[in-house]
């Protein structure tokens, strides 16, 4: 095992002791470990080759050496005897918004309770709120988190169902029989999360294909097999669906099951104004109907579109056959694109190759995985020009968060690497400033002028009313020291509701003071929504697509987040790190002199 898997392993060890209400020392010691290990600047394996892993502050004798057996062997007897001890419906109950071990440990000792049908029984007989420390408003949000998972239960993170998809798509694609194969559905228009998956394949042999299909090792359940189409249900509970049919019936399958069911309506009754019929099948002329209309008005084909609805092999074929641009599958939910396709004013969307750094970053200075050497070096990687690092500020106590006197130490740090030109790429300076329940900002103007860039976010108070939120928010985008900000609504998908906010009266502010909206890509996250991206657009107000990474794997999340952007219709015009390391330079040059 490698530190960050370790450094899981010790977590998980301290959570299950708590649960078992061991003392609090104990508890505390596995996950200042963790924490420790997550921190470490040096190798793993050197601190154990010279015996210098217990000198580690945080990591004692006993713990190195556990640490050192997970290290070698990958597994520990303590880590698996803790989870056989416990029933399994406990750590169930830790998915629960608002239930951690503590209280998942007096629900257990004091009412028996094992499972979540036997908590939400509980519950609803007021058993709960009757317990030392909860009250009825604890029993309540218990209820309402334990009816969000069962809803969440049926969806999957965009990037978790991408992981599942590719390779079975590369599969399909690898197989004799397969002419051509994509994933289509919700999946393939990017919505932040999918409900399944959905396969097309163009064959001529479809029986060998659903005989592949059906026989993966990752198949937990075949629930429907036939001659074109059969649905399976995969380990960790997605269920995925393939549909075969021959390849001059392909572009109309694909399109059909890629659109979302308002651009579906809304293409069928454009057919129908042409005199043609729409379906996953084909498009046939109707009868009695002329294919083109009268009176100088035709579907007025694009050119290269082939005049036999019969002879076309693609989806951009198809949008052409009825006078209509390429519409990208991300924009394909019944809004207007089928209005803009017309016109011929569909955006150029945003592409990953666009991008050139992102500055919503973690390190080990905070709660991140890899120093900012190693954060610099992902970058590089990448291709990037740049990378902006910011910590936590110090009122996110719990992710470790940076003082003013520690943040200096920061800029400094980062000054000497840029100075020492060791790195192709170039460091910014900035800092993940809390925003404070009345919308101050959580450190001094002192420091705060000196970075290269603020990210202003909300990690505290969440049950403030909407018009309490939304003031708290323009407070933060009128401060002269912030530079975006971050995570509008602290949504995390699947797992927490986000907090309401005036989207109108914030994208209004961020364009009156010039405050750039982060556009969050990490797959939890995908914040601002898509939903509200045009607006913020039209308005001018710029985004930065960030990966609020934590690690260097995490860098990896500006592809969700361009998803999301294209979703959004934004271009890369739009988007602030699209622009070179000399201009970023300018840009925050520019709000420093105005914030001075």
């Amino acid at each position: 095992m490698d530190r960050v898997e370790i450094a899981e392993v010790l977590r998980e060890i301290g959570v299950m002791l708590e649960l078992r209400g061991e003392n609090a020392f104990k508890v505390r010691a596995y996950s200042s470990g963790a924490r420790a290990l997550e921190n470490l600047e040096e190798d793993l394996g050197v601190l154990i080759a010279e015996e210098r892993l217990d000198q580690v502050s945080g990591i004692g004798k006993a713990l190195a050496e556990k640490i050192v057996r997970l290290h070698e062997t990958g597994e520990l007897p303590l880590h698996r005897e803790l989870k056989a001890s416990l029933p399994a419906g406990l750590f169930e109950m830790l998915e629960v918004p608002g239930l951690g071990p503590k209280k998942i440990k007096a629900i257990y000792s004091e009412l028996g309770i094992t499972t979540l049908e036997e908590l939400t029984a509980a519950c609803t007989e007021g058993r709960v709120s009757a317990l030392e420390g909860f009250g009825k408003k604890s029993e309540e949000k218990i209820l309402s988190g334990i009816r969000n998972r069962e809803a969440y239960a049926k969806r999957h993170l965009w990037w978790d169902a991408f992981q599942v998809a590719e390779p079975i798509l590369a599969g399909l694609r690898g197989l004799p029989e397969v002419e051509r194969a994509e994933h289509a559905g919700s999946l393939r228009r990017c919505l932040e999360t999918v409900g399944d998956l959905d396969f097309i394949v163009a064959s001529g042999d479809p029986r060998p294909v659903m005989d592949w299909f059906i026989g993966q090792e990752a198949v937990s359940e075949v629930t429907a097999s036939g001659e074109t189409k059969s649905s399976i249900r995969l380990q960790g509970g997605l269920q995925a669906d393939l549909r075969v049919v021959p390849a001059d019936q392909f572009a109309f399958a694909l399109h059909h099951f890629t659109g979302s069911k308002d651009h579906n309506v809304k293409m069928r009754q454009r057919a129908l104004s042409l005199g043609f019929s729409l379906s996953e099948w084909g498009l046939t002329a109707e009868e009695g109907k002329p294919a083109r209309k009268e009176g100088g008005h035709s579907r007025n084909p694009k050119p290269g579109t082939p005049d036999d609805p019969k002879a076309i092999r693609s989806e951009a074929e198809l949008f052409g056959f009825l006078g209509l641009e390429a519409i990208p599958p991300e924009l394909r939910e019944g809004l207007d694109e089928i209005e803009a396709a017309e016109a011929g004013e569909l955006p150029r969307l945003l592409e990953e190759s666009d991008l050139r750094g992102a500055f919503h970053n973690h390190t080990t200075a905070s709660d991140g995985k890899h120093a900012l050497k190693e954060m610099a070096q992902a970058a590089e990687d990448l291709g990037w020009d740049y990378i902006g690092i910011a910590d936590h500020s110090k009122a996110s106590f719990q992710a470790n968060g940076l003082n003013e006197d520690r943040l200096a130490r920061q800029l400094e740090e980062i000054r000497e690497f840029n100075a020492s030109g060791k790195s192709k790429v170039h460091v910014f300076a900035g800092v993940e400033c809390d925003i404070l329940p009345d919308g101050r900002m959580d450190l001094d103007d002192s420091i705060l002028t000196e970075l290269d860039y603020v990210v202003a976010s909300v990690h505290s108070s969440f049950g403030k009313t909407e018009e309490e939120m939304t003031r708290r928010i323009i407070r933060a985008i009128e401060h002269p020291s912030v530079t975006m900000i971050g995570h509008l609504t602290g949504r995390l998908l699947l797992a927490r509701e986000g907090y309401r906010v005036d989207y109108a009266k914030i994208i209004d502010a961020a364009a009156a003071n010039n405050v750039i909206l982060e556009l969050n890509g990490h797959p939890r996250r995908l914040d601002m929504d898509w939903r509200y991206w045009k607006r913020a657009a039209a308005r001018g107000v710029m985004t930065s697509i960030n990966p609020d990474a934590h690690s260097v794997e995490g860098l990896r999340f500006v592809r969700t987040g361009v998803l999301v952007a294209r979703k959004g219709w934004l271009t890369k015009d739009s988007v602030l790190n699209t622009r070179s390391a000399e201009e970023i330079s300018r840009i925050f040059e520019t709000k420093r002199g105005l914030r001075r």
